[in-house]
């Protein structure tokens, strides 16, 4: 017979018991155990109850909510095999031990980078001989029952691009844990990602068509502010023109992040990753090789966003008739116009968004992350702000030249230049400050975009049924 009790002290020094197994027969390897007594002070009873549950959850086999000892030595079994694994990859001299050395080359691989001071207190917590070195029995022992493990933790509570849209679709794709892809849950964040990306796209669309008026038309000769450009629409086509290219900004969503999720996942595959998450320099080649792939497969839908924002009250009855009239006049190349500026502009921002946020990530994880990595709402709202707007502010000049390539047909007396002769001419006649028209309110944007995409994120997330945070 085996008990295994756990009893939980109350503040009255109460001893309830939690959890009772029993079995009339042991495995062999478990022949030794005849008894195991956990107590917990009682502030530490929230820390239990999640220990608790991520038990449950683990091992839980026929799904009745309750942990047997059949399933519960099962778990065991398949969680040391997982701790036998990463203790071997680990382990990069194969002498059966670990060290700090390879703890901090290991996490390093991952992008995360300590210092050996840190690498020496992970050592010391696991350590029970004072060797600064861990073994099998000594690693084993200490993670057999903590069932959380850190990488897809943080996988699971630090999302970016799914959650954070600021209008330009241009962020490294987020990684999805096994067990978000085994249970469906990907699908459900990739549809809650974009349903917030389209109201926080709708509610910062007057800051984003005023962006591009100043991008096309400011100038040195011909200033225009923001209350004026904001006056000057209203003006021009009433109230409803300020959300003028929104419509067609909404619909790309959808087959962009289908069409880049899509092409990540194939493109780690054709790179021969099988780990749960890419080194960084992985993320950046993969996710700006998707990005470039779905900008490629959405771009038209791009021109048409930006001819939209500048028509005129009667220019174009709609987005069809827009296509229509851009076909017709110019012929098919008028869609891609500005390709090639867009297609660099990737680089520098994924290449920025993702280092800063990961920068930023690391930071908090290694000071602050004690008992989990969830950053909380507050943390992880700041680091997508600022990495957007790094990512943003890296790639702004190509992607104002590459507006006004693509709105270069639809303004009356406009030379039709390349990329590189626009650059000369905005250095020439508008000097650096140029390049960067329309930056204002384009920043404007950032802190309500990242903070309403975020709140519907959640809230569609619990109504898909998506309960991983």
């Amino acid at each position: 017979m085996l008990c295994l009790c756990l009893s939980v002290p109350l503040l009255d020094d109460f001893h309830g018991k939690v959890e009772y197994f029993e079995s009339q027969g042991l495995p062999s390897e478990l022949k030794s155990i005849f008894r195991l007594s956990l107590f917990l002070p009682a502030k530490e009873l929230s820390t239990y109850r999640q220990w608790r549950q991520k038990i449950v959850k683990a091992g839980d086999k026929d799904l009745d909510g309750q942990l047997d000892f059949e399933e519960f030595v099962h778990y065991l079994r398949d969680h040391e095999k997982k701790l036998r694994l990463v203790f071997k990859s680990l382990d990069k001299k194969n002498d059966g031990r670990i060290d700090s050395q390879e703890i901090m080359q290991s996490l390093r691989d991952l992008g995360v980078n300590i210092s050996e001071q840190q690498a020496e207190k992970i050592l010391k917590s696991m350590d029970k001989n004072g060797t600064m070195t861990i073994d099998w029995n000594e690693w084993r022992d200490y993670h057999l029952l903590h069932p959380a493990e850190n990488i897809p933790e943080i996988i699971l509570y630090w999302k970016h691009s799914t959650i954070f849209d600021v209008g330009e679709n241009l962020t490294v794709p987020d990684e999805f844990t096994v067990e978000e892809r085994q249970t469906g849950m990907w699908w459900r964040h990739l549809v809650a990602g974009g349903g917030a990306g389209a109201v926080s796209r709708t509610c910062t669309a007057p800051l984003d068509r005023l962006k591009v008026l100043m991008q096309v038309h400011a100038s040195r000769n011909n200033k225009m502010y923001i209350v004026g450009g904001f006056t000057q629409m209203i003006r021009e086509g009433g109230f409803k023109s300020l959300w003028r290219g929104n419509g067609i900004n909404v619909l790309k969503i959808a087959p962009e992040s289908a069409m880049k999720f899509m092409a990540y996942e194939q493109i780690k595959r054709l790179m021969g990753s099988d780990q749960e998450t890419l080194r960084i320099h992985e993320r950046l080649v993969a996710g700006s090789l998707a990005g470039a792939i779905a900008q490629s497969s959405i771009y038209p839908m791009e021109v048409l966003k930006t001819r939209m924002a500048l028509r005129k009250t009667g220019q174009y009855s709609g987005m069809l008739d827009c296509g229509k009239k851009i076909l017709f006049k110019e012929g098919v190349t008028a869609f891609y116009k500005g390709y090639v500026p867009n297609m660099l502009g990737i680089i520098p921002y994924a290449g920025i968004d993702l280092a800063v946020y990961e920068t930023l990530k690391n930071a908090w994880l290694q000071r602050y992350a004690i008992n989990s990595a969830d950053p909380g709402v507050f943390v992880l709202l700041a680091c997508g702000t600022i990495s957007s707007t790094c990512g943003q502010l890296a790639s702004y000049p190509l992607a104002l030249v590459r507006t006004r390539m693509q709105a270069q047909a639809s303004i009356e007396g406009s030379p039709q230049t390349t990329m590189m002769g626009l650059f000369k001419q905005i250095l020439n006649t508008e000097g650096a400050f140029g390049l960067y028209r329309g930056l204002a309110p384009n920043f404007m944007k950032v802190i309500p975009a990242v903070s309403i995409s975020y709140v519907v994120y959640e809230n569609l997330k619990i109504t898909l049924g998506v309960q991983s945070r």
